[in-house]
């Protein structure tokens, strides 16, 4: 009897190292890299490295390296000359120069290694961004599909957007990532008879592609617009916005403060919809807590021009909770890029705390350690409740440090004040008197006032 399992596609990943980059940054990078290619649901069969001065090579890798990444995909290892792309003098000057790295190269080569012993891959994965003729050469090279970073990550965002507007954000995005690469690829697989064929019809294809993107983004715009508006109801609500690298621990955390059903996966973008929902149980005033999407190195460019308007919550929020992963080694660098993409969409000087997650998975020395060296932050898991509940009680005192104690009159006869009390203050104290309610309330000074001015109040 056949088995009804579907084996994995087999990934091969390559990450290139410059001397720019350190062999930890490079290491800690291939790693996420397979993160994400195991996000895609790929199995990484094995992972090489070579060292080269840049990344500008026609197949970015040497002829060497070229050849032995071939012996995991059955691949020819060589670019026949007609499938060269047309080299600008600046490339041609690169392959003159091809020999300036050979002793990189020999670093990440093992004569040793035996052909049989490695494992067949269906799918080679560069930790790096391909030009489209670099993909084209790749391909010819090694017989099988070629995937960059910007691409697995893009073609992650698209599997799990799930509101309008993130599917339109990375829609966005995926045909500018794809435009470029139409010569390289053959272009659309579907023409009409009679459009003609080679440039013309690449040419209506990246016109189709142009036209859709301008749709798109109308259509985003006035999503966008309905979002704006649905903030701006609640622009004077207290809320507290989660953010940090993806697979932290934002959503976990979000769903322990909420009490509510917010989808919760251990895998690198499981989030890409902010979520909005009340902290539980409910405080008066309110206190809305927030899910945003995660962040990560490398993130493509069009990906973080097109989730700015997602992260308004972030620019709008009264606190931002960095949700940091405690037991990744790599937070120090997870924490400096979540600073730098927030500063990207003008996020500055808003009350902040540091929580760094996943407790549970730390020994008591470590905990100590993130103690001594981070007095300021959080250290919990959103698995524990008590540590949820410290953690709901610590957002309370950060709004109620700036929060003045009064006493306030609401006559009987005053329509709706009781209830516009309760719902935007916190009532310490209440005494009934002939002609009204005392109330003794906290509140914020802007709440205050605008109670006041609203009822007239002296």
């Amino acid at each position: 009897m056949k088995s009804t399992i579907k084996e994995k596609p087999r990934a091969l990943l390559v990450a290139i190292k410059t001397p720019k980059v350190s062999d930890i940054d490079s290491e800690e990078s291939l790693h996420e890299l397979e993160r994400l290619v195991t996000t895609l649901g790929f199995d990484v069969v094995a992972k090489e490295f070579q060292k080269r001065p840049n990344t500008k090579n026609i197949t970015v890798v040497g002829e060497g390296k070229l050849k032995h990444l071939a012996e995991y995909t059955g691949g020819p290892g060589i670019v026949e000359r007609g499938n060269f792309a047309k080299k600008s003098k600046a490339a041609l000057k690169i392959e003159e120069e091809k020999n300036v790295d050979e002793a990189f190269e020999a670093d990440s080569l093992d004569p040793d290694l035996d052909i049989i012993d490695l494992p067949k891959a269906d799918i080679v994965v560069f930790d790096c961004d391909l030009s489209p003729a670099q993909m084209r050469n790749l391909e010819s090279a090694l017989g099988v599909e070629i995937l960059d970073r910007s691409g697995v990550i893009i073609e992650i965002f698209s599997r799990h957007a799930r509101t309008r507007a993130a599917k339109l954000q990375v829609e966005i995005a995926r045909l500018k990532y794809l435009a470029p690469r139409l010569r390289e690829t053959g272009g659309g697989s579907e023409r009409q008879a009679g459009r003609g064929s080679g440039e013309s019809s690449l040419e209506l294809d990246r016109r189709n592609i142009r036209d859709r993107v301008t749709e798109l983004k109308t259509e985003l715009l006035q999503v966008q617009k309905e979002q704006e508006g649905r903030r701006s109801v609640r622009s004077d609500q207290l809320s507290v916005a989660l953010i940090g690298y993806t697979n932290a621990g934002k959503s976990s955390t979000m769903r322990a403060l909420t009490g509510s059903e917010v989808l919760v996966e251990d895998k690198l973008f499981a989030t890409l919809d902010t979520t909005v929902r009340a902290l539980h149980p409910e405080t008066h005033p309110r206190i809305l807590i927030s899910d945003t999407v995660g962040f990560i190195k490398k993130l493509p460019h069009d990906l973080v021009a097109s989730f700015k308007s997602t992260l308004d919550e972030a620019l709008n929020a009264f606190l931002l909770l960095y949700v940091v992963d405690a037991s990744d080694p790599n937070y120090p660098s997870q924490l400096e890029i979540t600073k730098e993409v927030l500063s990207q969409v003008g996020v500055k000087n808003t009350q902040s705390y540091i929580i760094f997650n996943k407790s549970d998975r730390l020994t008591e020395e470590e905990k100590t350690s993130l103690k001594e060296n981070f007095p300021q932050a959080i250290v919990m898991s959103s698995r524990n409740p008590d540590d949820i509940k410290k953690l709901r009680e610590i957002i309370l005192s950060a709004f109620e440090k700036d929060m003045l104690e009064e006493d306030v009159f609401a006559a009987y006869n005053v329509t709706g004040i009781v209830g516009d009390i309760r719902s935007n203050m916190r009532v310490i104290k209440e005494s009934y008197e002939n002609l009204g309610v005392r109330l003794r309330v906290r509140a914020r000074p802007a709440d205050l006032h605008r109670l006041k001015k609203k009822y007239h109040l002296t």
